[in-house]
Order: C-alpha cells, then sequence, then structure tokens
C-alpha cells in the first residue's frame, strides 16, 4: 500500500482502530472510528472522560501514546498514510503541517527560555523561516490574537504573562509554520470565562484567516458550540453521532447526546441562614498577602465561612483566589490581617499550627494528575492522612481506608490497590477527596476541583460533595471560575478582583440583579448553547 493517496480532504480517518496495553492483554481504545476534515473547517470533538477524544486527536498526527498502538483502519493526512509512515516523515509534518495546541499551556512551555525563542523553533528547525523573520512573524501573530505589547511580550519568560495569555501565545506558536491542520486539546479548560472569550475568539479569528483546518477536543458543549461546523459525539471509544453544529444542538438524536445536553440541572438544595449568635467556623480578617513586598496578590480580603455552608469564591485568574486559600491554610503567612476558627486566631505559618489546628483545614487540588503521587497506591495516598492525624495503623487503618473509599462511591475491592494511573479523571479526583476526608476535618477547600472533568464527571464530583455535605456536615470553601458550578453549590459568594472583594452575599444576592458591574462582566462572559452567543456578544462589546 503506498503511503501517498491524494483524496479531497485535508485529513481522512476510516475505520480507525487504536489499542492499549493492560493487565489483559491488548484492549481497544478507539473503535473503528470515520472521520473526514477539509480546509478551514472545525470539528468538535466532544465526549466524557475515556471516550476517546485525546488519542483520535494524536492519531490526527500519526501518533500513539507508548503503550498503544494503531490497530487498525487509515489516517491519511493530505495524501499521507500515517499509520505506516516512517518517523522521518512525520517529523516533517509535525510542527510543520500538522500542529498541537495542549490543555496546559504553562506545563508545555519550556520556563529557561523567552516565549518568542520557542516561538521561533519549529520554523527555525524546519528551515522555513530566518530567526529574524520568525521573530516578526511572532510579533505579527501576538498582534493577530491581540495579544498586549505584541513587540515585547515575547520576550518575557512563561511565568511572567497570564494563563490566558500564555495559552494565546501557544496558539501563536502553534502556526508559526502556517500548518494545515491544526488540533486544540481542551486549550480554555483551565481559564476563567472573561479570558476565555479572548482566547475563543482569537483561536477562530486566526482559523479563518489562515483557512486551517482544525479539530477542537472538549468537553463544555457551549463552548464547542461557538467554534466548530460539526460535531462528533464519542463514548467509550466508539462515535456517537455526528452531525452540523446547529443541527446537533437542536435536536440530537441519540440518548447519550441528550444526556451530554442535559447536564449541570444539579442544584443543591438551599440550607437555613446561620443563627444570628452563631459564630463563624472560619473567618478571615483584613487579610494583605504577597509573594514579595512589592507584589501585592490579596489586598484588605475580609469574609466569614459557616459550619455546613458552601462559600464560592470566584473571580478571574490573577483575582486572589488560590492566594486566600494559601493564607487560610498556613502556606503564606499574610502580611496583615489574621485567620480565626471559632473567633480564635490561628497562627499564620502551618509549621506554628499544631497537628489538631493542620487537621482542621484541609484541601482538595485543582489538578488530581499532580496531586496524586503516582508511585504508591490508592490505599496509601489515603490511608497516610488517617495515620498522621488519627493514629490509625493495622486492620483499624485498613477498614478506614476502605470506609473512605466507599464513601467516594468506590468499590474496595476494586480501588484498594490501584496506582493513579489505573484510574480515569474523575476518579482521581475522588481520591483526592478521600483523602481531605481521612483527615477528619472541619472545613475543606475545593480549589477548581471540577474545572478540568468533563461535565457528566463534574456533576458526579458536585452531586458527591453535595451527599457528603449533608451527611458529614462538612463545610466547604470552593474557588472556582465556573459560574455554573457556582449556582450549583454555593450558599454564600465572595467575588475578587485585582486581589479584593468586590462583592460577597447569599447566592441569591449576589446572582439576582441588579449586578455589580464586575458580576455582570463574568455572568455575561458564560458561554450559552448557542452558536451565535459569541459573535453577538463580541458585537456587544465593541
Amino acid at each position: 500500500m503506498s503511503i501517498e493517496n491524494k483524496t479531497e480532504f485535508i485529513l481522512e480517518m476510516r475505520g480507525l482502530c487504536v489499542d492499549g496495553y493492560s493487565n489483559e492483554g491488548w484492549m481497544p481504545i478507539l473503535k473503528g472510528i470515520d472521520l473526514t476534515l477539509r480546509r478551514g473547517e472545525i470539528l468538535g470533538l466532544i465526549g466524557e472522560s475515556g471516550a476517546g477524544k485525546s488519542t483520535l486527536g494524536a492519531a490526527a498526527m500519526g501518533y500513539v501514546r507508548d503503550g498503544t498502538r494503531f490497530a487498525s483502519g487509515s489516517v491519511n493526512f493530505d495524501g499521507i498514510e500515517l499509520t505506516i509512515a516512517s518517523e522521518a516523515k512525520k517529523n516533517t509534518l509535525r510542527g510543520a503541517r500538522i500542529a498541537y495546541v495542549a490543555q496546559s499551556a504553562a506545563a508545555s512551555f519550556n520556563p529557561a527560555h523567552k516565549l518568542i525563542d520557542q516561538h521561533c523553533e519549529a520554523p527555525l528547525q524546519h528551515r522555513l523561516r530566518t530567526k529574524t523573520a520568525a521573530q516578526k512573524d511572532a510579533i505579527q501573530l501576538y498582534e493577530q490574537l491581540r495579544l498586549p505589547n505584541p513587540k515585547e511580550i515575547g520576550f518575557r519568560y512563561p511565568h511572567q504573562v497570564s494563563g490566558g495569555q500564555l495559552q494565546r501565545a501557544m496558539t501563536a506558536m502553534a502556526m508559526s509554520c502556517r500548518p494545515d491542520l491544526l488540533i486544540f486539546d481542551e486549550p480554555t479548560t483551565a481559564l476563567d470565562v472573561t479570558t476565555q472569550i479572548d482566547v475563543l475568539s482569537a483561536i477562530r479569528d486566526i482559523v479563518r484567516v489562515y483557512n486551517t483546518a482544525a479539530i477542537y477536543i472538549t468537553h463544555d458543549l457551549a463552548v464547542v458550540a461557538q467554534m466548530a461546523d460539526r460535531i462528533k459525539v464519542l463514548l467509550r471509544g466508539k462515535e456517537i453521532e455526528e452531525a452540523p453544529t446547529r443541527n446537533m444542538l437542536l435536536s440530537p438524536q441519540e440518548e447519550y447526546t441528550k444526556s451530554l445536553w442535559a447536564v449541570r440541572s444539579f442544584k443543591s438544595p438551599s440550607k437555613p441562614a446561620p443563627k444570628e449568635d452563631e459564630k463563624p467556623l472560619v473567618s478571615l480578617h483584613n487579610i494583605h498577602a504577597s509573594y514579595n513586598k512589592n507584589d501585592k496578590i490579596v489586598d484588605d480580603v475580609s469574609f466569614e465561612i459557616f459550619k455546613g455552608m458552601t462559600v464560592a469564591v470566584v473571580g478571574e485568574s490573577g483575582s486572589g483566589k488560590s492566594t486566600i486559600a494559601r493564607v487560610m491554610t498556613g502556606l503564606l503567612p499574610p502580611d496583615q490581617g489574621n485567620v480565626r476558627r471559632m473567633d480564635k486566631r490561628l497562627p499564620l505559618h502551618y509549621k506554628s499550627r499544631s497537628r489538631e489546628q493542620l487537621r482542621q483545614i484541609q484541601m482538595i487540588y485543582q489538578m488530581a494528575d499532580t496531586a496524586l503521587n503516582p508511585k504508591i497506591p490508592v490505599c496509601e495516598i489515603i490511608g497516610r492522612p488517617a495515620e498522621f492525624y488519627s493514629g490509625l495503623q493495622g486492620a483499624e487503618l485498613k477498614g478506614r481506608v476502605e470506609e473512605l473509599l466507599e464513601l467516594i462511591e468506590l468499590d474496595p475491592a476494586e480501588y484498594y490497590n490501584r496506582r493513579p494511573s489505573e484510574l480515569s479523571g474523575g476518579q482521581k479526583q475522588r481520591i483526592g477527596i478521600a483523602r481531605a476526608l481521612a483527615a477528619d476535618p472541619e472545613i475543606i477547600i475545593c480549589d477548581e476541583i471540577t474545572s478540568a472533568l468533563d461535565q457528566l464527571v463534574a456533576e458526579g464530583i458536585l452531586r458527591l460533595l453535595d451527599s457528603l455535605q449533608r451527611e458529614l456536615n462538612m463545610t466547604y470553601m470552593f474557588i472556582t471560575h465556573d459560574l455554573a458550578t457556582v449556582r450549583a453549590i454555593a450558599d454564600f459568594i465572595v467575588v475578587m478582583k485585582d486581589g479584593k472583594v468586590i462583592e460577597k452575599g447569599t447566592k441569591e444576592e449576589v446572582l439576582s440583579p441588579p449586578h455589580h458591574s464586575y458580576t455582570e462582566l463574568l455572568l455575561s462572559s458564560v458561554p450559552e448553547m448557542d452558536p451565535d452567543w459569541l459573535s453577538d456578544l463580541l458585537k456587544q462589546r465593541g
């Protein structure tokens, strides 16, 4: 079979099967996928975690991860059969004619090199431009992607720009060789809603200007509605259905697709307001915090968290949300102000807190992949805090770990000895919840814990947290930029911008009009299931 076979499509897959190796041998990941893509067209890939979206995106580059293989079928890129092409041939395509934009720009850039040097690497390697020409082109792309100070921003290091700016810089870098195909793998998942608007509009514009074909992988249906010409739905490696975007949104045919459209129906039941004489479980008083004395991150922040309640702290990237969490846990002592538990001051630094004080406030982190030690099994991940804080050992410790696994709705017999690599994203996040619960805390800080999860899995996590709250009278501080999550779980809301509290109150007070102008901006930036929403919003904002 020749690897050269010209077609009308820039990308065509036929009957593609990809297998992965496990203890049971080779198991199917993709099960006979067909896909076509023309120049200038954007195909949206959606489906829950484990559906095979990222595997399909990688296959479009002729790439399979370690432990996986092309089992059968075809991947034809502009007449080149990638499943049998040599690595040398594929390397001439990757970066030059096929480019990939990852979910986490922060993890994808080299922190030791300036943005513009990394941008120029591909055109220099493929001998498409001189360094001077590549730098000039980078600045042009930065302008097109609406990055601030386009002539200067490229000479910064990755840590010196915001998440949204870094994501746009990565899109510019992917465009550096003017590829024929771009693969976007969840490029806005970790961004706040206002930043996401800029990134989405920039991506859409750059694809249209250069007539580039694109695959847009996401679990956010409202986002894919703004980006895709067609939508393909995957479930456990199989195609469920495919249709033009408007048709898919108006009239999904399959029950699974309809279930995706119906997510986020969950709303936590309202709770009675705290009694007038009730002391807050945790309170922050006039907190000022910085990472160096000239770089204030949090500016005079005060709010209270009552027992059994959920306080949502919302705001854009850089607003100070996660810094507040670090102050509460003692990881970042404030420059001014104090943190109190039941109206008694806590030591500002975690090293000065007693074991009992450390136990009382626990955290669940955004990225379960990096929060869980990949080298140790689930039983140790959950067991260590139970042993440290409660002194449990032997059969008693084993029983506590099994109890916690049942509490997070995972079968102890199946998951007790698994390692994180053997878990899905949602299962890893459940293990993070169990680890926090193992300390028997009074309050759990949830830092963007659903932002990297597909909507079905995220809703399951929210339902689990709500169930645990009702069963254990648990208290949460929920850090998030997702206002759908806020509507689902919050009792009180604290809105932050530039390190300050802009607005705070009950969910009804904050989310009911009239809104503070910044809260209105956040609310109006939440994508809707309408293909015209982004275009209409950009017109309104001029």
